[in-house]
């Protein structure tokens, strides 16, 4: 069964219609979250995703993967998008224009989707770590007991929709970080950046053992002031014990999530990773 659609809904979805330009209600939308098919509640598209084309569309330069169709149009002209689940008519994708790295735009009807903005659990913060690699620090969070949620992903750069290798060569800025979903009752961010501190070498810039290209850099990128003068304090009473760290602390900006074959990366290989505590706080 389909969801009811109305009869404007339905002459976009079904009749392959297009809605006037500038007066999507999802044209500006900047909220975080996911776009989902309307006729299906399928996801097609990630907040990411999106980017500001000044086409009088909302326009996405990626989808979730699997989620969307191609298919030539009649006249062989354009190439049309569709749901993948209930082939829903949702736009026209193309190519070649430049507007972001990936050089593709999605141009979508809003009347085609709903969005379902991300909502943390009842109590939860969250807070980026920066500490080397993200697969295996990604997994000693995941094993923390209080942590509800975690992602891998890039922020702390310059560059918009930064691409892997660009990241890895050091050309946007980015460090590779984990987004720790965690709930303050069970953990306090205190003990969380304790963790974070004794996980990783927080006295080299930029780097992380034998990558210099500062997506390996040590910083913490805070979202409540909670946050930000705790991991102040901590890194003050390293330095009072003669431990130079030299962590970032900054609040937190975009976050880029990273592909999906690096999240959860030694859980989907059922492997546990080596993990060194350098024992900062005993």
């Amino acid at each position: 069964m389909y969801n009811e659609l109305t009869p404007e809904e339905a002459y976009i979805i079904e009749r392959k219609g297009t809605e006037r330009p500038f007066t999507g209600k999802y044209l500006s939308n900047k909220a975080e979250g996911t776009y989902t098919c309307k006729r299906c509640d399928a996801p097609l598209y990630y907040s990411e995703h999106k980017f500001e084309s000044h086409c009088g569309w909302p326009s996405f330069d990626d989808e979730i993967p699997g989620a969307v169709k191609r298919v030539p149009d009649a006249d062989g002209r354009r190439i049309e998008i569709v749901c993948a689940n209930c082939a829903g008519h949702l736009g026209h994708v193309f190519t070649g224009e430049r507007f972001t790295l990936k050089n593709t735009r999605h141009c979508v009807n809003s009347l085609s989707m709903n969005f379902v903005p991300e909502k943390l659990p009842a109590l939860a913060e969250k807070v980026y770590f920066a500490c080397g690699c993200f697969w295996s620090k990604e997994y000693l969070f995941q094993e923390t007991e209080g942590v509800l949620a975690t992602r891998v992903g890039y922020t702390g750069g310059t560059t918009e929709f930064p691409t892997t290798v660009q990241v890895t060569h050091g050309k946007s800025g980015h460090a590779e970080v984990v987004e720790v979903v965690y709930n303050p009752k069970v953990i306090t961010f205190e003990d969380l950046a304790k963790l974070f501190f004794d996980a990783h070498n927080s006295t080299d810039v930029e780097r992380q053992g034998e990558n210099n290209t500062g997506k390996y850099r040590s910083g913490i990128f805070y979202f409540t002031e909670n946050q930000r003068n705790t991991a102040l304090r901590l890194k003050k009473y390293l330095r009072d014990k003669g431990y130079e760290s030299v962590t970032q602390i900054e609040q937190a900006s975009s976050f880029y999530v990273a592909a999906e074959k690096y999240q959860s990366y030694y859980k989907k290989k059922g492997e546990v990773p080596t993990l060194k505590s350098h024992q900062l706080f005993e």
